[in-house]
């Protein structure tokens, strides 16, 4: 499983529908669960980003095909950072002493 942290902002189109936002945050959670992800978390953010999820994909073309069908709905505007875990962060840095 690859881990991203989704950033979002609302859209236009996204404030006004706002009180449909419960519903479109639910059903983007279970389309992730369908696709064989997972929402590790989710919030409501204040600032620059209205809402902000880290959750796991099976693969990055998986993880991109989500976020670019969230965009399309025209509610939100999708940013992605693709995560690392600390094992993987040290797997990455024994590499290095290999070089």
């Amino acid at each position: 499983m690859v881990t991203y942290m989704l950033l979002m902002k609302l859209t236009e189109q996204g404030i006004k529908n706002i009180k449909d936002a419960p519903d479109r945050y639910n059903a983007a959670f279970k389309a992730l669960e369908k696709a064989g992800g997972k929402v590790i978390g989710f919030w409501i953010a204040i600032g620059e980003y209205d809402y902000v999820a880290i959750g796991e994909s099976v693969s990055d073309e998986a993880a991109l095909a989500f976020a670019v069908g969230l965009s399309a709905l025209g509610n939100l505007r999708v940013e992605s950072v693709k995560l690392f875990n600390t094992q993987q962060f040290e797997g990455a840095l024994k590499m290095l002493s290999k070089s």
